[in-house]
Formats: structure tokens, sequence, C-alpha cells
């Protein structure tokens, strides 16, 4: 079956877009933006049930607001938030007998496994996970991590207490994995009802024990294509990869100027491999004073460069969401930037092609590969 259209879908400082293009993904067409003035967080297209996309908007003055398309984002409709969750408080609060979180951003939507196609999760700012079984109609909290025994000792990062990562297992459907920043990386073994600090080996510079157990900036993290047992994982402070499903985690970053950064992304062509785009920590933009994305390959254990000095000269940064991978033979990958830039590489980074448009600031880059359902 020939594969279809490929969609990038752009969250953005002011508003969302969808930008077309064919698997040779070298010529573009840029759409919208949907809920214009907004800060959109995460546009992610469910690769389920082709045409379906939800957008998680954030707007200072209105509020959260949660969206889904059932045509490619000709149209939207607003979908019901979850509702305020009680926190169970550990000790006693010194004003209230107890508390409540309000919404404060919508950050991830996640669709379900393949084996629930009504499934989907939102992470959200104050650090919660929910859980729809009906496609974003109506919501649940996931207790067992809304409720961790660990969760007073939670911190915000710069950008809040975002549950900003949500991975469900490929092979195993009631394995998943969120990441929430400043707390670290959870894995639940059984659908989320129960849930494990996963950080074991990732350093905390910014602490004075540098290797809690909970407590990591974790930026973002990801599966590898062929093993999910193995995922790597971008963090404050550091480059990491594991292959026990987060039991330890071993630096990988150490070789490069600086491993710092907030975007890991992966293709199901090129397992093993992964693809980052570290940044100077000091000043949150990309190494040499250029675009400049790394790709890790598995194979030699070894880092490469993908974009030729002196190609696109200056200063880059990227939010966590930033940088996504498609699933075509050669792999296309993704990077927005914070000043508004989208390149795309149609060949796994070996060339690099800006889209001739000026977006605001960007927030996040999802990609719909046109591939038939359980194609390749």
């Amino acid at each position: 079956m020939k594969n279809g259209p490929v969609r990038i879908w752009v969250g953005t400082r002011k508003g969302a877009y969808r930008v077309d293009g064919t698997t040779a993904r070298r010529r573009w067409t840029v759409n919208g933006p949907f809920d214009v003035g907004s800060d959109v967080f995460h546009v992610a297209p469910d690769p389920r049930h082709p045409g379906v996309v939800y957008s998680a908007v954030n707007n200072g003055w209105w509020g959260p607001t949660l969206r889904r398309s059932k045509n490619w984002g000709k149209t939207w409709k607003e979908l019901p938030l979850p509702g305020m969750l009680p926190i169970k408080q550990r000790s006693p609060p010194v004003e209230a007998p107890s508390a409540t979180a309000p919404i404060k951003n919508l950050w991830h939507i996640e669709p379900g496994h393949p084996s629930e196609p009504g499934t989907v999760f939102l992470g959200i700012d104050p650090g919660m996970l929910f859980r729809s079984d009906d496609g974003g109609d109506s919501w649940t909290g996931v207790e067992g991590i809304n409720d961790h025994p660990t969760r007073e000792q939670w911190g915000p990062g710069a950008g809040g207490l975002c549950t900003h990562t949500i991975l469900i297992d490929p092979e195993t459907p009631k394995r998943m994995y969120v990441g929430i920043s400043a707390a670290g990386s959870f894995r639940s073994d059984d659908g989320g009802e129960h849930w494990k600090p996963v950080n074991r080996g990732v350093e905390t510079p910014f602490q004075p024990v540098k290797y809690p157990e909970l407590g990591q900036c974790v930026h973002k993290m990801a599966f590898d294509a062929e093993d999910s047992s193995k995922l790597f994982r971008q963090d404050h402070g550091g480059i990491y990869v594991t292959r026990d499903r987060g039991e330890s985690w071993s630096r990988i970053g150490k070789p490069l100027e600086d491993d710092f950064g907030f975007v890991v992304a992966t293709s199901p062509t090129l397992p093993g491999d992964a693809f980052f785009a570290p940044l100077r920590g000091e000043s949150r933009t990309t190494l040499g004073k250029q675009l400049q994305l790394y790709r890790w390959q598995g194979a030699t254990k070894t880092w490469k460069p993908l974009v030729r000095k002196g190609t696109y000269p200056g200063e880059f940064g990227t939010h966590r969401e930033g940088l996504a991978a498609d699933g075509l033979d050669p792999a296309g990958i993704y990077f927005g930037t914070t000043t508004g830039q989208l390149f795309v590489s149609p060949n796994a980074g070996k060339e690099w092609i800006e889209v001739p448009y000026q977006f605001p600031g960007i927030h996040s880059v999802e990609v719909s590969d046109g591939r038939p359902v359980g194609g390749s």
C-alpha cells in the first residue's frame, strides 16, 4: 500500500500549525495557525485513528484548553478537562486539612497502546497524570502517580512541576513510564496502579546529593526502536541510556562539549540509535554557535554531528518537545527552535532543509509519517 502524505504538527507560542509534505520531505505547505495567540505546548496525532489529533492549549488569560480534531485539524472540538484532584497530605498542612491541585498547564498528550484504541493519557502541571478511555471525552486521575508516597519530596523545575513525558511500552501494554520535572522518571508495570522511581545512576548536579533516588530534572525520554527495555534520556545533568527498563542508567553524553539539553528522538528504522540536540548549559543554545544535532550510534557507541560546520550559524534553542523522527526509510528528523525555525532532514541527518516559514517560538514538533496503520 502506498504511503500517504507526511504531516508535521507544530505547537508554538502563538498557536498550532500543520505542515504538509510528501514522502520526499523536501517541499512543505504551512496550514494554520489554530488557536491563534495561545501557547500550544503539544500537538499529538493519534496513529491508531488517522485524522485524529489532540492539542494542549494554554492561555495566560483563559487558562488551559484541550482540543481534538477528527479531520487532520480542519475543525476542532473543545474537550472537558480533568477535575481538580485531591492530593492526600503525608504531613498536616499549616492552614488547611486538605489541598487540591488546579491545572496550571497542559503539557503532554499520549495516545494509548493499539490494544486500547480509546485510551489517551494527559500530563499536566502540577505533576499529574490522567487517563481517558473514550478518546478524551472524560478523564480519571491515575492515583498511583498522582498520590505517590514520595510526592511531598517533588519540586518544580524552571518550567513548573510538569508531567511532560508519557511512554507506553509497545511490547508490554501495562508497562509505562512518566517523566516529571523535577521529580524524575517513574515506571509502572501494572497499568498505572503502582509506580517506582527509576533514576539510579542519573546525576543531579544542582543538589547536595548527587545520585538520589528521585529529584532529577529529567527533560525527555524515548524508547529504543527495537528493544523496549532500552530507553534514552536527556536530563539537566546529562544524556543517559538504560538497558534494563530504568533500573540503572549509564551516562553516554560525556564525550560531547556539553550534554545538557531538552530533546531526544528515535526512529523505528534506526534501532539502537537516538538523536539529540545538546545545548551549552549556561546559554541553552546549540553547540558550536550554529544549528547542530547529534546522532548516538549504538553499534559503535560513538557520537556523530549531523549539521555541516557553518551551514546555519547562530544561537538556536529548543523546548523539550521540539524534536521528532518518523518511521520512513531513510528516517526523517524534524527540529523546531525557540526562535521559530523548523528544520527537516529527509535522510537521517545527512542534509537539512529549513521550512521557508517564520513560526512563533516553537514548543513542540510531532509527525504523522503517512504509513498505513501497521505498515512499514
